[in-house]
């Protein structure tokens, strides 16, 4: 055993895999007499296809045939489910079931071809006539009307209002009131969308991009109307997602029709200039309303916050930044109000930290604004109004180390040395800037199942039905397990990514951890305790009448504690019992949003006495036994950025960040700095380039591929300082981590627009924030 080997940086397991090119993908499987699917997508934003003449495609050498709404397999309607339970991204436009058209780039035909490049080919010579009807593709114009979303659509929280906002506003001694704009953002992972399918009789399998393979296989099953256990999903390693891939697009049913109707399999694969851009989903605009009022010690007397979002007409998604300003700081006062437009635009969707990122921008901008006009530290500013309690419901926090990150954060970036007056500090040929925000993200959980098995050779292979999407989730479970058995990390292996595996959640929300971790380190020790009691029963064995407490492993052999020379291996002991392997199933069912329960499913070829599973049993339900009603998970952080504007130029650089996290125990320092970091790069786009452009004329998006649309590269990149507080929260589970995936994107885009501010004196409200804004 690798001595404390949760925590430490342990290099990723996938990692040779995907540096060898040996990992392989969904767009990589190579399938016997496999065809190529290319779709064709529409040219006006509105209408509906009067004629769609496939002749020409249909002659090519090459082609195997050309599936439209004419002669598409007929879907099934279905129940859409929450995001990471199972959800069609446009439930009103099932694909090819009908000749409307509701935005510009809408897949409305499939060729099908013996190459991908003669399937392209073809796809550009059909010819396509329309009736076209006008359209609503302007955030804000006389044909737009906005209204509130309902409950419980996906991304929605309810409206929230605490005492009398709007009066204590009136008669607060300090007050602003600013309108903060977001751009639509799109997630761009390295590996595009991509569905390769294949039919065997009335069995269908899947491999798919997918961020939910569970949530995959219930949607294409219903759409096609075939059942569950007909269907099976691969998806081994993911390219990035970012909730891209965590609602279900066309190409995933697309796929499984077209090889349907030819009879071969058939892959299909979004490009990138283009489709990506309109058929994949994207962060929705934002016009966001903050108003703050304090009295002249910076105490808030009442918060509003009033978004203004876009929605498609095929579905509702709604990015409620408003949900944010609920809980992050202390007020009587409260008024958080979500509306929505509908628009002839592809369907928003989740996209890292959905409503929080954006939402954390406008408010801790606004908090800076604030803490100007007071002539106070901004620092100063978020501790007076620092909630000890979730002010939303009363509840305490599971875990909030909030104030150690501020003082740690501040402290790594010289925070007290800086000059406060902004506009006055030069470095060099370069104004400098200093600016900080508050980050914080649910820390969510939900159901897991794991199965695990110990052979004879001492290899413990356990899997689950979640995906690894580039986290680390393949190695993090590693060390859960290699730390609970005893054994070094390369005796240990874990399979993810397809449905024939006990059912995991899906990739979003940074729950993976937090819900699979608790299911690992059950069923390893439920293994442990069977092995020990194989041991202390048998009189062949050294250890024979002694008690599991008295027994310690290390590499694999037990051995009695205080007396290493007694003891035995792992191997030894399923050979002289003829067990070829030892096994167990674990479920953990606990929410942090309400509800629970757990049970061990016993396989009927489980050897050993069904008292052996008591060990498993007695771990999860206490975690499960355990009462969180009465508190609000989340996680927490610090932002602090330092930034070099050239006065001339006016481009920006960001020089430095710090991020200090309080997202629970750490269980690989590399990965978990590496999840930061990205989030930060993330931010660092939001605030300073990216932005997707569309044709003010024909809703057509014109930032069409990463030419146009500008992203974070190396030469960006600043020297980055990520810290941990590393403390478990032991109410979200015994495994005591949260999330980091999603957390470290919420306020740093604040934290750079306020640096940039402090450099400057020029407050931009409008992302991103380009040269000719501070010019």
């Amino acid at each position: 055993m690798e001595d404390n080997i949760i925590g430490k940086p342990i290099d990723r397991k996938d990692g040779p895999l995907k540096v060898t090119g040996t990992a392989t993908y969904a767009g990589e499987f190579q399938l016997k007499n496999m065809a190529y699917g290319v779709t064709v997508q529409s040219t006006i934003t509105k209408g509906t296809i009067e004629n769609i003449d496939t002749r020409a495609a249909e002659a090519l050498k090459g082609v195997i045939g050309v599936m439209t709404y004419k002669n598409a397999l007929k879907l099934y309607p279905f129940v859409s489910g929450k995001p990471m339970g199972g959800r069609f991204s446009e439930r009103e436009l099932l694909p090819l079931q009908s000749g409307n058209v509701f935005y510009n780039g809408q897949h409305i035909a499939v060729v099908i071809a013996e190459t991908f490049e003669i399937a392209e080919h073809a796809a550009s010579v059909i010819k396509i006539t329309y009736k076209e009807e006008p359209a609503v593709f302007k955030f804000i114009e006389q044909d737009a009307v906005l209204y509130a979303p309902g409950e419980g659509g996906a991304g929605a929280t309810p409206p929230k209002q605490r005492g009398y906002a709007l009066k204590a506003m009136n008669n607060a001694a300090v007050t602003i009131e600013e309108t903060y704009s977001t751009p639509v953002y799109h997630h761009n992972p390295i590996e595009p969308h991509v569905t390769a399918a294949e039919w065997v009789g009335d069995e269908l399998t899947v491999h798919d991009a997918t961020q939910n393979v569970f949530g995959a296989r219930d949607l294409i099953s219903s759409m096609l109307g075939i059942s569950k256990d007909k269907v099976r999903i691969i998806a081994p390693f993911i390219g990035g997602g970012f909730g891209s891939k965590g609602f279900m697009w066309a190409n995933s049913i697309l796929a499984p029709m077209a090889a349907k109707f030819v009879n071969r399999p058939v892959r299909i694969v979004l490009d990138r200039t283009g489709q990506m851009f309109t058929c994949a989903g994207r962060r929705s605009v934002t016009i966001q309303k903050i108003g703050l009022g304090a009295d002249t010690a910076g105490k808030f007397a009442s918060i509003k916050h009033e978004t203004t979002a876009e929605t498609s007409f095929v579905d509702e998604f709604v990015e409620s930044a408003g949900g944010v300003t609920k809980m992050l700081y202390a007020t009587d006062n409260l008024d958080v109000v979500q509306k929505l437009v509908k628009l002839n635009k592809g369907t928003p969707c989740p996209t890292r930290a959905p409503g929080e990122a954006p939402g954390t921008y406008a408010l801790e901008v606004a908090l800076d604004e604030l803490a100007y006009k007071l002539n106070m530290d901004p620092l100063q500013l978020r501790l007076v109004n620092y909630a000890e309690k979730n002010p939303q419901d009363g509840n305490e926090w599971s875990g909030k180390n909030l104030r150690e990150c501020y003082t740690k954060g501040a402290a790594s970036i010289g925070w007290s040395n800086r000059n406060k007056m902004p506009g006055a500090t030069m470095e060099g040929d370069n104004l400098a800037g200093y600016g900080m925000a508050t980050a914080t993200y649910p820390a969510n959980r939900s159901k897991a199942t794991v199965g695990m098995k110990l052979y004879q050779s001492g290899k413990v292979i356990a899997a689950c039905g979640t995906q690894d999407i580039g986290t680390g989730t393949y190695t993090v479970m590693a060390q859960i397990m290699a730390d609970a058995l005893g054994l070094p990390i390369d005796k240990v292996e874990i399979k993810l990514g397809d449905t024939i595996y006990p059912q995991g959640p899906g990739s979003g929300g940074s729950q993976t951890m937090a819900t699979t971790g608790p299911s690992v380190l059950a069923a390893a020790l439920t293994l442990k305790t069977k092995i020990i009691l194989l041991a202390v029963a048998d009189k062949r064995s050294p250890l024979y009448d002694k008690t599991a407490e008295d027994i310690s492993i290390h590499n694999g052999r037990l051995f009695l504690t205080g007396n290493t020379d007694k003891g035995e291996t792992y191997k030894q002991i399923l050979v002289r019992n003829k067990l070829p392997v030892i096994e167990t199933e674990i479920t953990t069912e606990v929410s942090t949003r309400g509800g629970a329960k757990a049970a061990e499913k016993k396989p009927g070829n489980q050897k050993g006495n069904p008292k052996n599973e008591s060990i498993g049993n007695q771990f999860v339900q206490k975690d499960e036994d355990q009462d969180r009603r009465n508190l609000s998970f989340y996680s927490f952080g610090a932002h602090f950025v330092k930034v070099l504007v050239d006065p001339i130029t006016c481009m920006v650089k960001v020089d430095k960040i710090v991020c200090v996290m309080d997202v629970g125990k750490i269980l690989n320092s590399k990965t978990a700095a590496s999840q930061i970091i990205g989030g930060a790069v993330w931010g660092i786009g939001m605030a300073l380039m990216e932005g997707s452009e569309y044709d003010p004329n024909t809703g057509r998006i014109v930032t069409r591929d990463l030419s146009e649309y500008l992203v974070p590269v190396h030469a960006d990149m600043p020297d980055f300082d990520i810290q941990f507080i590393d403390k478990p929260d032991l109410n979200i589970s015994p495994v005591g981590a949260k999330g980091a995936g999603e957390i470290g994107i919420t306020g740093i885009t604040a934290a750079i627009a306020n640096a940039v501010y402090h450099a400057t004196g020029k407050r931009v409200r409008d992302l991103p924030i380009t040269p000719d804004k501070l010019l």
